[in-house]
């Protein structure tokens, strides 16, 4: 459960209300948790997180980018309780509670407590990274095809306990013709600026072979096939424990968790591809199809290609910051990615 013993804090800049910078000093001086070694601290563009021995602490930025506007106390905390709500029916205890970050009447900063409340802090346990999916596909132990059936599982006992979703294909339709829009237009925007050539066929496609999925989509909503899914399943929100922990699932939009249980596991089968594990897409395709009824190769084209062109997008969009730490790696994994989208659209083509 949350922790509602005061703690030590400096006090504000200035004597007035925190600032985010103060709240971010709090956490990562380690004076939120006493007796415990200075925090492990990572950000994001939306959040930090503060990683003690044993929990990990993220407080939401306050913020404004493309699907989220995280810049009021409100809005941060609706974000976290639907993000507390939407993981613990896919990670159960793993997601434990929130905290409210509070100021004292002297200015100082306490997690929980008596005092007023400036920010929220999710707690969940943390797990270890070692056994996430994309550090063990980059330097650890490989994965093994019985771990993967594992995660299949969880996956499928997911799915399946989604209630259908009648009349989703309009909102599900749409996220993809937004997804091809939204990431050709940055594509086009930013490779010249990085050096990326695009590839015309991968964004002629995706531009126009949305428009013709709209009739197996709509099928595929009439048999009960779309449901509200994870929404960000990458291969850093899978650890590979005993059993298989899926986490970081989507709070900020609805919308973009409505979906055929295939585009998001194929995203997820093409990142394992481009990092040298094509077998664990083929497996986990295979155990999904076992479970639903798979769409038409053609759809699955689509949904590659659409995955494709935002992942690339995702990468390149890092240029829009004003410092890019590695650059290299964003330029190499959005090439990846069009070669990837470029490599489904020539399987198609007739002999």
């Amino acid at each position: 459960m949350p922790t509602s013993r005061p703690t030590p804090g400096a006090p504000a800049a200035g004597g007035g209300e925190a600032s985010f910078a103060d709240k971010r000093a709090f956490l990562e001086s380690g004076a939120a948790w006493p007796g415990e070694p200075p925090p492990i601290c990572q950000e994001t563009h939306a959040s930090i997180v503060c990683l003690t021995r044993d929990r990990a602490w993220k407080l939401k930025k306050p913020v404004h980018l493309m699907h989220v506007d995280q810049r009021s106390l409100a809005s941060r905390e609706r974000y976290c309780r639907e993000e507390l709500r939407l993981n613990r029916e896919m990670s159960g205890a793993v997601y434990r509670g929130l905290t409210a970050l509070v100021q004292r009447p002297d200015g100082t900063l306490s997690l929980g407590g008596a005092g007023r409340i400036v920010d929220w802090v999710i707690e969940t346990q943390r797990l270890p990274a070692t056994e996430m999916l994309d550090s063990r596909l980059a330097t650890g132990r490989a994965p093994v095809p019985a771990e993967i059936d594992a995660l299949a599982d969880v996956l499928i006992g997911f799915y399946r306990g989604r209630a259908p979703l009648r009349d989703a294909a309009d909102v599900f339709l749409r996220r993809l013709q937004r997804d091809s829009r939204i990431g050709c237009t940055h594509l086009r925007e930013m490779a010249p600026k990085v050096g990326v050539d695009l590839p015309g066929p991968v964004l002629r496609y995706a531009e126009m072979a949305v428009a013709d999925c709209g009739p197996e989509i709509a099928a595929r909503d009439k048999a009960g096939l779309l449901i509200e899914g994870h929404g960000d399943l990458r291969a850093e929100h899978v650890c590979l424990t005993q059993p298989p922990v899926l986490f970081d699932r989507l709070e900020i939009d609805h919308g973009l968790r409505i979906l055929d249980p295939f585009f998001e596991v194929n995203a997820l089968a093409l990142e394992c591809g481009l990092r040298g594990a094509g077998w664990i897409g083929t497996q986990l395709m295979a155990r999904l199809g076992s479970a639903f009824t798979p769409p038409g190769p053609r759809l699955m084209t689509v949904y590659g290609v659409i995955a494709c062109v935002t992942r690339a997008r995702f990468a390149l969009d890092h240029f829009r910051d004003s410092a890019v730490p590695t650059p290299e790696k964003w330029v190499t994994r959005a090439n990846e990615y069009l070669a990837a989208a470029a490599g489904l659209i020539d399987a198609t083509q007739p002999a």
